[in-house]
């Protein structure tokens, strides 16, 4: 490998690490949920004032991307999740019985942003046929003989 090919691999590389945008199964955005724990972590009833979001953050991150993943119930996937907690806990300091009501919120988090993004998009659909369904019936009378929407409008 010569040094102009390193080189350039090396600036591809560097531009990579620009903290690309990242969502697991186009459903789950970790950026966003990071955000949004990261701003109502101290409110949640399992809060504990000895540890700080360091701590919370990979039980929060195992409950959405777990959720990303497994779907369904979260009872089925709580021994994958625990699995998963021990693989990425790192420094924090929850116990695991501690961790489980933090990845049972961003479960159940991640859950009701996808029912509330699923209901959007229906009411979205919704919307937009009720608009295609006006626009259709303003063109059929803006084409009616002259005499029928004298008519129409009498």
């Amino acid at each position: 490998m010569t040094a102009a090919t390193q080189d350039t691999q090396t600036d591809y590389w560097h531009d990579q690490a620009d903290e690309p945008r990242i969502c697991v199964d186009a459903r789950i955005d970790p950026h966003v949920h990071e955000a949004y724990w990261q701003s109502v972590y101290w409110g949640e009833s399992y809060y504990r004032r000895e540890y700080d979001f360091e701590d919370y953050a990979p039980a929060y991150c195992v409950g959405y991307i777990g959720y990303a993943q497994y779907g369904g119930c979260f009872d089925d996937a709580e021994k994958s999740l625990c699995a998963n907690w021990f693989r990425i806990k790192g420094g924090s300091r929850l116990s695991v019985e501690e961790a489980l009501q933090a990845i049972r919120a961003a479960w159940a988090h991640a859950e009701q942003a996808e029912r509330g993004a699923a209901t959007a998009t229906r009411e979205e659909a919704e919307d937009e046929a009720e608009l295609l369904e006006l626009a259709g019936s303003v063109i059929a009378s803006r084409r009616a003989p002259a005499g029928r929407r004298a008519m129409a409008t009498a």
